[in-house]
């Protein structure tokens, strides 16, 4: 390994081959940032009820309950299964990359992530900002203000796209304000 650090498409084909094949298909989702390597891999869900109750019914909501328990499962059994051979492929990664590696599996549209780091971040916040962590926690919607700024984040990647069509649409607004004030286009002599 040379001083370099290596980009994410070369430790995303670095996994690519090294994992098991049975652990390749479809391909793992591999996550890189300053601290961390994050690798998905995608397992069966199991089976689904063959005759599926009318959605809404007590019985759908009891099949659906069992359905998740059974996923839950399979993560468990995953994850027991392949400790050994996921942190030997941790280690080799570890010492090539200089980044930790952090596991996780999707099932059944479930996306559970194991042990991973929580790196902390450095911060300049002013009094009201720090105001809004604090609310979080006294709300008990966050343990901490680390936690609450996490939540904060997470809120804003779940919402970004929503968020920045509004913020997007509200500029436009801003600027036709802007050109129909003093000194915008319509204020402009024609020659």
């Amino acid at each position: 390994m040379t001083k370099r650090e290596s980009s994410a498409a070369e430790i995303t084909a670095w996994f690519g081959e090294r994992l098991p094949a049975e652990w390749s298909e479809p391909a793992p989702q591999v996550t890189v940032d300053r601290e961390e390597i994050t690798v998905v891999l995608t397992i069966a869900a199991p089976d689904a009820a063959e005759a599926a109750p009318e959605p809404g019914s007590p019985q759908s909501e009891a099949a659906d309950a069992a359905r998740s328990e059974a996923i839950a499962g399979r993560i468990a059994r995953f994850r027991a299964d392949t400790r050994e051979r996921r942190i030997e492929i941790a280690r080799e990664a570890e010492r090539r990359f200089r980044k930790k590696v952090a596991w996780g599996v999707v099932s059944g549209g479930h996306r559970e992530l194991f042990t991973h780091l929580a790196v902390p971040v450095m911060t300049r916040l002013r009094q009201p900002e720090r105001q809004v962590l604090d609310t979080l926690v006294e709300a008990g919607v966050a343990r901490s203000r680390a936690h609450a700024l996490a939540w904060c984040v997470r809120l804003v990647g779940d919402n970004t796209e929503a968020w920045l069509t509004e913020l997007r649409t509200a500029m436009a607004e801003v600027e036709k304000v802007r050109d129909a004030g003093p000194g915008g286009p319509a204020e402009t002599p024609a020659s």
